[in-house]
């Protein structure tokens, strides 16, 4: 008879690391192996070893970004060291950035495309990037409300007081643009 089949939910606590090693759609925090992923559990040991504890998916669909995705966020908050993103999934991904002056390349506010570099760490869930001419700013409101303009790579303007404002601006691909 096979045993039981054990679903899981994103934030669950499987086991304590004594217990097994961490594998795919898993993470560990304080001692303990967590699920990231909505799915099954699957425990598969080689050679006497400890077990490796994963997680996985009963359909192919992408629930979460992979390393290498493009994201499109929405900056939430901001300081001079991180800053916040929420996904459609509503999830919060602290970024850390050490040779941009962030408040001059991004606000709260933004709707960035990011790239996922990462998986991040206990103190940040996923580590993005915007250092690539595609990716960055797509869209800015200014400080009255209105949508602001590209004018060039590092700079938008707003288009009823004319006031200019930097930011990283993404550079559209032709193919995403609306006619």
């Amino acid at each position: 008879m096979a045993p039981p089949v054990r679903y899981c939910i994103p934030g669950e606590r499987l086991c304590n690391l004594e217990e097994g090693s961490p594998g795919s759609g898993t993470y560990t925090r304080h001692g303990y192996i967590f699920s990231s992923l909505a799915g099954c559990l699957t425990k598969s040991s080689e050679n006497g070893a400890l077990p490796v504890i994963s997680v996985m998916r009963e359909t192919e669909s992408q629930l979460l970004p992979d390393v290498g995705t493009i994201v499109t966020c929405k900056v939430s908050s901001i300081n001079s060291q991180v800053f916040i993103f929420d996904l459609e999934l509503s999830l919060n991904i602290p970024v850390l950035s050490l040779q941009v002056e962030i408040y001059k390349s991004f606000r709260p506010g933004d709707i960035v495309l990011a790239k996922v570099i990462s998986l991040g760490d206990a103190q940040s869930n996923y580590l993005l990037t915007t250092a690539e001419n595609e990716l960055g700013v797509v869209v800015a409101h200014s400080e009255s409300g209105v949508q602001m303009v590209p004018i060039s790579w590092c700079e938008m303007q707003c288009p009823k007081t004319h006031t200019k404002e930097f930011r990283k601006v993404a550079r559209v691909q032709p193919e995403f643009l609306q006619t």
